[in-house]
């Protein structure tokens, strides 16, 4: 016998309140006080309701749509990522909706109201409480900043801890010693991996990186060359010669790094070798051009889109995929002579 569907009037009885008070705490309605709301959603979730936003039952629907949940638009990673999965959506007759949010009530009523058919998800606003939920309502998701991996869940992510060792190899072969890593914003999975990845290489071969070496650059030029100029007057006030290379996170903070170092009179690779992640159109047309590792943003949003339409479909089970890097020598890195 087939499980009685959870209605909006059963989570308003088993709550307290009345219905329109739900609605109000679902849709994020800010009428509320805060702990009327988080006891209502607290209920729904207990109760495993699943908001029909639509007013249909589309469970033999679809929307033909699919949902794109960001923190962010801002940057060549994500204009080409979000043009990828588009193009990628086309190909399967499927609209792209993207939703720039903080909010993970917002998002989840949209993916749990089955406003979409199915999401790929860059957003740490959508945690695991959230993922849980998804399980549960076997929802179609593919997380692209993440490993998650369930029924109906899959992710499509960077080797991103690789990654950071092959650019400890990379150095480490040229015969730099001293490294520093200029991060990108600090929560990110790609960040914290290459971070892991770039140490675990320096300590194979005896060497460390210092926590006083490791820069705030929020994969942000301007907030890159900030930091690196601020690293530089520091470390001439202490009379300390300055790391012989430097990581950045991605290639915009790397660039941020070289205009900072040589806007110092620092020079780059001769005096301070700078390595970046990605590989973007501006990393070999910037002098000196930039020695990356590249990563694949459009493979990335293609391959999302193609397994989450095999779950919606049915005809796969989640899955995931890991993307591999290579290192791009350019000129602005070199041998060091001792």
């Amino acid at each position: 016998m087939a499980e009685q569907k959870v209605t909006i009037k059963d989570v308003a009885r088993e709550a307290g309140v009345s219905i329109s008070t739900v609605s109000n705490a679902l849709n994020g309605v800010e009428v509320l006080r805060p702990e009327t709301k988080r006891h209502i959603l607290e209920v729904a979730e207990r109760m495993n309701y699943v908001p029909n936003l639509n007013g249909r039952n589309l469970k033999s629907q679809f929307t033909k749509v699919i949902g794109l949940f960001l923190t962010s638009i801002k940057g060549t990673y994500y204009n080409v990522l979000v043009d990828s999965i588009y193009q990628e959506c086309r190909e399967y007759g499927y609209e792209l909706n993207i939703f720039v949010s903080e909010r993970a009530e917002n998002m989840m009523a949209n993916i749990l109201g089955k406003r979409v058919d199915g999401a790929i998800i860059l957003n740490q606003h959508i945690g695991d409480r959230e993922t849980l939920l998804f399980e549960k309502t076997q929802i179609p998701v593919v997380f692209i900043d993440r490993k998650q991996q369930g029924e109906k869940i899959a992710s499509v992510i960077f080797d991103s801890y690789r990654e950071g060792e092959m650019v400890a190899e990379y150095l480490l072969e040229l015969g730099h010693r001293t490294f520093a890593y200029v991060s990108g914003v600090q929560e990110n999975y790609d960040n914290i991996k290459r971070l892991e990845g770039f140490r675990a290489g320096l300590l194979q071969a005896g060497k460390s990186l210092p926590e006083d070496c490791i820069l705030y650059g929020a994969f942000e030029k301007e907030m890159a060359y900030r930091s690196t100029k601020e690293f530089i007057k520091h470390f001439r006030e202490l009379q300390c010669p300055l790391p012989e290379a430097v990581f950045a996170a991605n290639d915009v903070s790397a660039i941020g790094v070289m205009e900072a170092l040589m806007d110092s009179g620092i020079q780059v690779p001769g005096q301070v070798s700078v390595v970046g992640c990605d590989d973007i159109e501006i990393a070999q047309l910037v002098r000196p051009s930039l020695t990356t590792v590249r990563t694949s943003f459009e493979k990335q949003g293609t391959r999302a889109v193609r397994h989450l339409m095999g779950l919606i479909a049915g005809g796969q089970t989640g899955c995931i995929e890991v993307l591999q890097g290579k290192i791009v020598p350019r000129e602005s890195t070199c041998e060091r002579i001792v």
